[in-house]
């Protein structure tokens, strides 16, 4: 076994990084691991889908083991078991020179994640304490749609109510008046957090993690239930030889809003940029309130660099190009999270509008014959 790396309180802080799809997790991260205070930060994050895209979008160090990938399910309940072996295995897994490098741990949850038994799960297993300790909560809330997903889903509720730290993105885009509205009911739903804007931490990182140890008394009293139930869920599970099959979510392996999936598309060929561009509006504009979150690394004709996209329903951020490929693999891959729209309807709107493109294009060269 490794040794243990010195910290002043003998424990790993681990910093619990939440927000509903499209609050700017993934652009918070990236800031913070870019940070040199951070370079000795061991990374986890968790997607919901098949394809681990969020890991090619993140800065990389100059070590390969600084981030770890856990894209199997969502974090929060069907690979909540890796969680505590990952957490378990770090230390010597991850070694470097026979020893634990890392002082701290970054865990990036899934927007779908309710962050109830990822708390218990750091706080109350018997083997991780020994180890680490929760010491930030920090939930980032889109100022656009943050009051509307508060009114829609529970997950986002709930990452709300048990942050130390509700850390509003996108406030350039939202109205004084609905950033007074959003912070009246933050505070209403978290009296004892802290609520800062994104904009306003840009170059504070040691305030925004500054958490001396996650204390769920100083939350409110649903919090404290929820923190029960997991108790209560764990051991029932664990005093089961078939699992627990009472109420509560032990056996739900979504714990998530049915109506809610991801669709991963993987796409062999590039595209043409008007194809991908119309596709997209068309996607847009008939469904794009029920796109609750798009990215991809989408590949197009006569462009060697991924463009890079990010949308939340109607609002897209404008596109980027990565320096390079993250790895060989030069397929378009797009995660989509939606709620009522199948993969069908998405591989439609793009056979419609392929037809179209190549139609056109026929019909041009026919023209200048």
């Amino acid at each position: 076994m490794p040794e243990r790396a010195n910290n002043s309180q003998g424990l790993v802080p681990v910093t619990l990084l939440t927000g509903f799809l499209g609050a700017g997790k993934t652009t918070l991260l990236n800031r913070l691991i870019r940070d040199p205070a951070l370079s000795n930060a061991l990374v986890i994050i968790n997607e919901f889908g098949s394809i681990g895209l969020d890991h090619d979008l993140v800065a990389h160090s100059n070590e390969d083991d600084t981030i770890i990938e856990m894209a199997s399910g969502c974090l929060c309940c069907t690979i909540k078991g890796d969680l505590q072996k990952t957490l378990k295995d770090a230390p010597w897994r991850y070694a470097r020179d026979g020893k634990r490098w890392f002082d701290r741990v970054i865990i990036e949850t899934t927007g779908l994640a309710d962050p109830a038994p990822i708390v218990h799960t750091v706080m109350a297993d018997k083997t991780l304490i020994e180890t680490y300790r929760l010491a930030e909560v920090i939930a980032l809330v889109d100022a656009v749609n943050g009051n509307a997903t508060l009114d829609a889903q529970p997950e986002a509720l709930k990452q709300a109510a048990v942050a130390d730290t509700l850390l509003i993105s996108k406030t350039e885009l939202a109205s004084p008046e609905a950033m007074i509205a959003l912070r009246t009911r933050l505070r209403t739903i978290n009296p004892a957090a802290r609520i800062m804007s994104v904009a306003d931490q840009q170059d504070d990182l040691e305030e925004l993690l500054g958490g001396a140890s996650f204390n769920p008394e100083l939350k409110g009293k649903q919090v404290i239930a929820w923190l029960k139930e997991e108790a209560f869920v764990d051991h029932a599970h664990h005093h089961s030889h078939h699992g627990y099959h009472g109420h509560g979510h032990a056996h739900d392996v979504n714990r998530h809003d049915d109506r809610i999936s991801s669709v991963c598309l993987t796409l062999d060929e590039a595209l043409p940029a008007e194809v991908f561009d119309e596709w997209f509006g068309l996607l847009t504009m008939l469904n794009g309130v029920n796109m609750l979150r798009v990215k991809g690394l989408i590949n197009l004709i006569g462009i060697d660099k991924p463009l890079v996209i990010h949308g939340v329903q109607h609002i897209w951020h404008p596109p980027a190009m990565l320096a390079e490929w993250p790895s060989d693999d030069r397929r378009s891959r797009i995660v989509f999270i939606l709620r009522d729209i199948e993969e069908g309807d998405l591989r439609n709107a793009l056979g419609f509008v392929m037809d179209k493109y190549e139609s056109a294009r026929l019909v041009g060269a026919v023209e200048a014959l």
